[in-house]
């Protein structure tokens, strides 16, 4: 279940929610590492995609994102923790406030993904609750979407080859 909190720092809202998927974590994270198919999971991303196609994602990749969260169009991250199969973090380029931050926990053959978006919200603790009345249960909803949109992706894709180029 996706979450909005962080009552105590209103400059900073964060989104957050887990969902249990039935998938080893190297193929949940071989699609997390698929930037370009963020937008198919990721309901509140328009587009994704990494600035240089040419580099593989690493650490120090920037990543360019056009999304429905409050801000500029289109902003740029930058992968700042990759460890393979288990966290993959981006942080704003221009704004440490926004982060994006993806991890896989194993269980035993499952895994559980978690997900965390945090963005700046402005002007103190009214622009907090006019961001919470206007976006946040939208973007919190949006997020539960998405999980089970990744899981059902994650789930299907060794089966079916309509999905193989995923």
């Amino acid at each position: 279940m996706a979450m909005v909190s962080e009552p105590d720092r209103p400059a900073r809202r964060h989104l957050s929610g887990s969902l249990e998927v039935e998938s080893a974590p190297e193929e949940a994270f071989a699609l997390l590492a698929a930037v370009e198919k963020w937008p198919l999971w990721l309901s509140f991303l328009r587009t994704s995609r990494l600035a240089d196609p040419s580099q593989p994602l690493q650490r120090g990749s920037e990543v360019l994102v056009r999304s429905a969260i409050p801000g500029d169009p289109e902003q740029l991250y930058e992968v700042d923790v990759m460890i393979a199969n288990y966290h993959l973090s981006l942080v704003g380029a221009y704004s440490v406030r926004r982060r994006i931050d993806f991890r896989i926990e194993r269980k035993t053959s499952r895994s559980k993904i978690h997900v965390k978006v945090e963005y700046p919200s402005y002007h103190g603790r009214v622009g907090a609750w006019i961001d919470s009345v206007l976006r946040g249960r939208k973007l919190s909803a949006a997020l539960d979407r998405s999980l089970h949109q990744f899981k059902g992706l994650v789930e299907v894709l060794p089966e079916h080859s309509l999905l193989a180029d995923l």
